[in-house]
C-alpha cells in the first residue's frame, strides 16, 4: 500500500512524449495538496482574532491553491489521455481509488475560497462565478465518488484490512454541505435558497451516516491489527475531516437559516449547531490526541516523509473552521483559542508538507514508478502508490 520512491532528478521535458511520461504515476492523492493549501486560506480568514496582514496572506495562499488546482487538473488530464492503463489500475487499487474523493474536495475548497477571500482580488462577480462552477462540479463528483468507490470496494477490490482513506469519498459531500451556504446570498430568495440549503443538509446526512458506518471499522482495525504501516500512519488524521467538517456545516446552517427557512427550523438549526458541534469537537480532540500519539510513535520508529503527510492539513483545517463556528455561536473564549492553536498547527504542517513535496517533485522521487529501487537511497522520502 505504500512504497519508498526515489530516483534520479527528472530531466527537463523537451517533447510531448517526455512530458506525458512524467505524469504516468501521478495519482489522485495529489489533490490533497490543493485541499491542504486552500484550507489554510479559508480557515485563516475566519479566525476570531485580528492579525494584521493575515487576510492578505490568506488571499495569496488561496491564489496559490487556485494555480495548483489548474496545474494539477491539466496534469491529471494528461495522465488519463496518455496513461489510461495506469488510470484503470488506480481505480482497481483499493489503496488509491478512495483518493478520487480528493478531486471533489479540492474543487470545493478552492471554489469556497474564492468567495471567502478571493473576491478581495478578483471581485465579487468573478468569485461567485468561480464558486458556482467549482461547487457544482465538486458536488457532482463527490456524490458520484461516494457511490462509485464503495461499489468498487464491494465488487472489484481485494480488501485486506480497513483503512482511514476509506473516509475520503464519503466525506466529500460533507465539504459540499459546509461550503454550499456561501452561495445562498447570491441566489433568488424563496425556493432557490431553500432548495440549496436543504440539499446541503441532505449531503450532511449522506456523509455523516456513511462515516458512522466506516469509522468503527477503522478503529476496529487499529485495535485488532495494531498500528498502521509507518508511511500510512498520518492517514489517521483523515478521521478528523468528517468530524470537523460536520461541525463547520452545522454552524454554517445556523448562520444562513434565518430568513431562508421558517422560524422554527431556523431556531432548530441554531440549537443543533451547538448541541451537535460541541460533543463532536470533543471527540475530534480525543482522536487528535490518539492519532498524534501514534504519529509520534511512528516517527520514532523511522517514519519519513510521504504524500500522506498532507493528511495533517485539510482535516485539521476543518477542525479550525468548526472551532471558529462554535466560538461564534457559543461566545466562549475557549473555542477562540482552540481555533488559534489548531490554526498554528495547520500552518506549520502545511509548510513542512509543502517543502518536502516540492523537494520530492523537483528531484523526481515523488513521480517515480512504485517499487523502483532508488539510485541514491533517500530514507526520508516516501509516497503512497
Amino acid at each position: 500500500m505504500a512504497t519508498l520512491a526515489a530516483s534520479r532528478p527528472a530531466p527537463l521535458a523537451t517533447t510531448p512524449g517526455v512530458r506525458a511520461a512524467a505524469v504516468r504515476h501521478l495519482g489522485p492523492n495529489w489533490y490533497a495538496s490543493v485541499m491542504g493549501t486552500a484550507i489554510v486560506a479559508n480557515a485563516g480568514a475566519a479566525l476570531p482574532v485580528h492579525v494584521p496582514g493575515l487576510r492578505t496572506a490568506c488571499t495569496a495562499v488561496w491564489a496559490l491553491s487556485f494555480a495548483m488546482l489548474l496545474a494539477l487538473l491539466a496534469a491529471r488530464s494528461a495522465h488519463w489521455i496518455h496513461h489510461r492503463d495506469r488510470a484503470r489500475e488506480h481505480l482497481m487499487d483499493p489503496a488509491v481509488a478512495p483518493f478520487y474523493g480528493c478531486l471533489s474536495m479540492a474543487l470545493l475548497a478552492v471554489g469556497g475560497g474564492a468567495l471567502i477571500v478571493g473576491q478581495d482580488w478578483i471581485g465579487l462577480p468573478a468569485a461567485v462565478a468561480i464558486d458556482t462552477v467549482l461547487f457544482t462540479a465538486g458536488s457532482a463528483i463527490g456524490l458520484a465518488a461516494a457511490v462509485a468507490i464503495p461499489y468498487l470496494m464491494v465488487v472489484h477490490h481485494k480488501i485486506e484490512s480497513a483503512s482511514p482513506v476509506w473516509l475520503l469519498p464519503v466525506v466529500a459531500p460533507m465539504v459540499s454541505a459546509a461550503l454550499g451556504p456561501l452561495l445562498l446570498p447570491h441566489l433568488p430568495a424563496g425556493q432557490a435558497q431553500q432548495t440549496l440549503l436543504i440539499a446541503c443538509y441532505a449531503m450532511f446526512g449522506i456523509s455523516l451516516l456513511a462515516t458512522l458506518v466506516m469509522l468503527p471499522l477503522v478503529f476496529g482495525r487499529l485495535v485488532t491489527g495494531g498500528p498502521l504501516p509507518l508511511a500510512l500512519t498520518p492517514t489517521l488524521f483523515l478521521v478528523l475531516g468528517p468530524l470537523g467538517q460536520s461541525t463547520t456545516a452545522a454552524n454554517k446552517f445556523a448562520d444562513v437559516a434565518p430568513g431562508v427557512l421558517p422560524a422554527p427550523y431556523a431556531h432548530g438549526f441554531a440549537a443543533f449547531a451547538v448541541l451537535y458541534g460541541v460533543p463532536v469537537m470533543g471527540f475530534a480532540l480525543l482522536w487528535l490526541a490518539l492519532a498524534g500519539a501514534l504519529v509520534l510513535r511512528a516517527r520514532r520508529r523511522g517514519m519519513g516523509f510521504a504524500m500522506t503527510w498532507w493528511a495533517f492539513t485539510f482535516p485539521v483545517g476543518t477542525c479550525v473552521t468548526g472551532a471558529e463556528g462554535l466560538a461564534h455561536h457559543t461566545g466562549l473564549v475557549a473555542f477562540r483559542w482552540l481555533a488559534v492553536a489548531l490554526y498554528v498547527f495547520l500552518v506549520a504542517a502545511w509548510l513542512v508538507a509543502g517543502f518536502h513535496t516540492l523537494r520530492g517533485l523537483f528531484s523526481g522521487a515523488l513521480l517515480a514508478a512504485p517499487g523502483r529501487e532508488p539510485v541514491a537511497p533517500r530514507p526520508v522520502t516516501a509516497r503512497t502508490r
